[in-house]
């Protein structure tokens, strides 16, 4: 029998698993379950790994780091009130600032603050925003690593996270998706030579910290979506700044996945172009609009596929106990014979799932997912 670390590099390596490997989100039901106060009586006073362990499940790990992010020749100022969080970046080329709002009725429910004010809002905020990409630094931490790592032990495999992509990051983050077209559209050149300087920074100080480092598995980009990164928006900013860096860590052993807890449907060749080995957190319908059949046959076994099941379908108000078992049933022919998957949740496991839902699947990895998966569309009803 193998441990569920074993399972999960076994796909990462191309190689047969014992069985699927099963390892859910549980975070964030988790922090809600503890701020109410109502975690069920048979997970009392555990703490999320004895939880995860309890389960029989895998635990994702996804808390892993090899460097520290430093910063010269500029000071960040962090001030929080009443519920919003104000980080000031001075530099001697000015100073840009964003707003956070975190509050009570979050806690628990989400895992960071959310954005009421991106730093980029006028043009002159560019030239400080490259200042401060010029002026970034990462210090390897390989023993933070090595510790996680040993910490994990047989209960999973590490995923380290280094951010998104240049193009993606400044969407998001820095103008935020309302402004960012809006950008695009107005000020393309100031758009394009910060991702540039962005990317050069990336290339030449953090991706050789990350290549030399002893993790293997590297999560880099996050939320690429239909709507947000289309096609034509995806070959032109990522798909180039990614072919730059995916054979030099194809070289070295490692395996790259980006966070794709949104709709995929129509960048799916695009991700597999890229270079990228694993699509974590993969949503599907009804999440939304892509199906995990779609993908399977987009990427075969060229991207692993760490997700499948919708939070969505742990929710009583959304489905009933048959119609999830259903729908269990078909991801379970879907993914056959079993190989380039881990059964994932996307995102989380939601405050308020059904967590007997989870258990179940636990209990139908048992019965369907040994390796080669062979359950038929005439598996019995339960």
């Amino acid at each position: 029998m193998m441990t569920h670390r074993e399972r999960i590099l076994a796909v990462l390596d191309r190689r047969s698993p014992d069985y699927v490997p099963w390892a859910p989100r549980l975070q964030l039901w988790y922090n809600a379950r503890v701020a109410e106060g109502n975690l069920p009586a048979r997970y009392r006073g555990l703490t999320l790994r004895q939880v995860e362990q309890a389960m029989g499940v895998a635990s994702p790990a996804r808390d892993g780091r090899v460097f520290r992010t430093r910063y010269e020749g500029l000071e960040i100022r962090r001030t929080e009130k009443g519920g919003e969080i104000l980080t000031e970046f001075i530099t001697p080329v000015g100073t840009i600032s964003q707003l956070d709002v975190k509050t009570d009725t979050l806690e628990g429910y989400a895992d960071s603050g959310l954005p009421k004010e991106h730093l980029i809002k006028r043009v002159a905020d560019y030239a400080v925003m490259e200042y401060i990409y010029e002026h970034t630094y990462f210090d390897a931490a390989y023993d933070e690593y090595l510790a996680y790592e040993r910490e994990i032990g047989d209960d999973g495999y590490p995923m380290v996270s280094i951010g998104d992509c240049p193009f993606h990051h400044f969407l998001l983050r820095l103008s935020g998706y309302d402004a960012a077209y809006y950008e695009l559209a107005d000020h393309l050149p100031q758009v394009e030579h910060l991702v540039r300087v962005m990317e050069q920074v990336e290339l030449e100080r953090m991706w050789p910290v990350a290549l030399d480092s002893p993790a293997r598995l590297l999560l880099h980009g996050i939320h690429f979506d239909t709507q947000m990164t289309p096609p034509r928006l995806f070959e032109r900013y990522i798909t180039p700044y990614y072919r730059q860096i995916t054979p030099r860590l194809h070289a070295r052993g490692k395996v790259l996945t980006y966070h794709a807890d949104d709709d995929s449907k129509l960048i799916l060749k695009q991700v597999r172009d890229a270079g990228f080995d694993m699509a974590e957190c993969f949503a599907t319908a009804p999440l939304v609009s892509v199906t995990l059949a779609e993908a399977r046959q987009a990427w075969g076994n060229d991207v692993i596929i760490f997700g499948g099941v919708p939070s969505i379908i742990l929710e009583e108000q959304v489905m009933s106990d048959a119609e999830f078992e259903a729908t269990m049933r078909d991801v379970f022919r879907t993914i056959a014979p079993g190989d380039a998957i881990i059964l994932g949740v996307s995102d989380n496991v939601m405050p308020r799932a059904k967590i007997e839902r989870v258990e179940r699947i636990t209990q139908m990895v048992q019965e369907y997912g040994r390796y080669p998966v062979q359950h038929s569309a005439q598996t019995e009803e339960r």
